[in-house]
């Protein structure tokens, strides 16, 4: 189902005001009929419940919070992209890539928002439903699977961000106030990983939902989630003492399921058709209503902040020259990742005027088809993917190679090369035209060979690092493999590095850059700050 389309029962909008009400208020008894304790009790309203938990997912927008969006962390904190746009629009993001930034930094405290809410949703869930008498045990143990998963992949986003962050397991008390204290990031990821592995072990597989449950959590879902958080903590804290025979194994149980393969067209799998497809282990399901102009639609901004300022875009996340440097010539991911001034796309000649733009180039997996685009630019259907198939196949690979099975690091990087090559042009590079034109079989001679079998040592390491960065470029990662692998100091200026390294925590592996907590935050709940803020 279109999860983001679901109204939020109206227990959560009284709990979450609730939660920060006085004690007296709390002990009143409840005006309406729905209570934490009978909601559960209907495998109708408990699944609602958990609707509710996947909603703040898909808020790149937020009342009194600004915006949030994955990709001003894990692409412009990275050498794959800039801010974008004019210089004067949205400054905080380039502040947070130049490691200027403040605690008053509104897209960092948009961030902290958003997933307290859906943590204290998962919470509620959580703690309510397994006492649950009116809901089959089949039932609750999938709309609990769900809860852990969402609750750890909250966790996650925020200790990536922030570090250790205060862990809750149960719904906030008001007498909690002024009395949290934050967890270390150790104890972070230990709890993530529980939610994780909880997950995995009550999920069913993407097989067991019917097409329009599509978007819900799954059993790959959370092993891939598990194997992600696994190899963050290896390459940065590890006090929780994962191994990458652990990465391997998870990974090697996900492509062994038999539940995903990789799209036969790389060009197709940002385009609508290809939203669920075959790769698609979870994404964020998003659906036009053209609502009126507001945060908190069923679609989503994150279409139209990446477009075209001279179409109907704002011009934001511009990939660099850097990152096409990085391809192969002729590689044809290239034109899938990014296009410039006088690129067809979807048919159509697009102009970028460079006055408003930082590198000349825009994400090509943000264009949305024409036939698609809203009447309202802010409530784009487009579904945001969070987790592919070839990113697990390229976790493999460099899971084997730490463990010591280079030949099976090199089939599994040959298969996404494989594939890559046998793409076609992106959809519509014809004006005129919305077909995949194929590419000529001369333009591909000597492209994208299979790695040979003599690769070996740090350039076969290289070789899969480099590999990722060409599959996932656009797709908010790159900043997260700098960091884990200890190359995001490499790409920085001696200025920016010095910053960089003034907000860092010291891991057992690299250092581990930080952004601040938001300063209401701190002042409301007496946080302790993040070095340097």
């Amino acid at each position: 189902m279109n999860l983001s389309k679901y109204i939020i029962p109206l227990l959560f909008i009284s709990l979450l005001l609730t939660s920060a009400c006085k004690k007296e208020f709390l002990e009143k008894e409840p005006l309406g009929v729905q209570t934490s304790e009978n909601l559960f009790n209907t495998a109708e309203n408990a699944t609602l419940a958990v609707n509710a938990c996947y909603d703040p997912l898909s808020w790149d927008e937020v009342d009194n919070a600004d915006h949030n969006y994955e990709w001003m962390f894990g692409d412009v904190m990275s050498d794959d992209s800039e801010k974008g746009s004019m210089p004067s629009d949205l400054p905080q993001i380039t502040e947070m890539q130049e490691w200027r930034t403040t605690a008053n930094n509104s897209f960092t405290a948009a961030v902290w928002h958003n997933v307290y809410i859906g943590l204290f949703r998962c919470n509620t869930v959580i703690l309510n439903l397994p006492e649950a008498e009116g809901v089959n045990t089949e039932i609750k143990n999938r709309l609990l699977g769900e809860a852990y998963f969402l609750r750890g992949y909250y966790y996650f986003y925020l200790s990536r961000l922030f570090g250790g962050v205060p862990l809750f397991d149960a719904p906030v008390n008001p007498s909690e106030i002024d009395n949290v204290q934050r967890a270390s990031l150790a104890q972070t990821y230990a709890q993530i990983d529980a939610d994780f592995a909880m997950a995995a072990s009550l999920l069913p597989e993407k097989s067991a939902f019917d097409a329009n449950e599509m978007g819900r959590a799954t059993k790959g879902a959370a092993l891939a989630y598990q194997a992600r958080v696994a190899m963050y903590q290896i390459g940065t804290e590890n006090a929780n003492n994962h191994n990458w025979q652990e990465v391997y194994d998870l990974t090697n149980a996900i492509i062994g399921s038999g539940e995903y393969s990789l799209a036969s067209n790389y060009s197709s799998i940002f385009e609508m058709e290809g939203e669920n497809g075959s790769g698609s282990i979870f994404e964020v399901q998003c659906v036009s209503n053209n609502e009126d102009w507001g945060p908190r639609k069923t679609g989503t901004t994150n279409t139209v902040i990446q477009n075209p300022r001279t179409t109907w875009g704002w011009g934001f996340n511009n990939p660099t020259q850097n990152l096409m440097d990085s391809y192969e010539t002729n590689d044809p991911r290239l034109a899938n990742v990014m296009y410039g001034d006088g690129s067809v796309v979807h048919g159509n000649v697009i102009e970028i005027d460079i006055a408003e733009n930082a590198t000349g180039y825009l994400s090509r997996k943000a264009a949305l088809e024409p036939a698609f685009k809203p009447s309202n630019i802010k409530d784009s259907p487009q579904n945001i993917r969070k987790f592919r198939f070839a990113d697990v196949i390229l976790m493999n690979a460099e899971a084997a190679y730490h463990t010591g099975n280079e030949s099976s690091a090199i089939a599994s990087v040959n298969q996404i090369r494989a594939r890559a090559k046998a793409s076609t042009y992106p959809k519509g590079a014809s004006e005129g035209s919305m077909e995949y034109d194929a590419i000529p079989e001369a333009d591909l001679e000597g492209v994208l060979d299979p790695l040979p079998n003599t690769l070996t040592g740090q350039e076969l390491l290289n070789a899969i690092w480099k590999e990722r960065r060409n599959e996932l470029a656009m797709e908010t990662l790159r900043y997260w493999d700098l960091i884990r692998t200890g190359r995001y100091l490499n790409t920085l200026s001696e200025e920016v590095k010095g910053r960089c390294q003034s907000h860092s925590l010291t891991g057992t592996a690299n250092i581990i850059p930080v952004l601040p907590i938001p300063v209401n935050e701190v002042q409301s709940w007496g946080l302790s700050q993040n070095p340097g803020y």
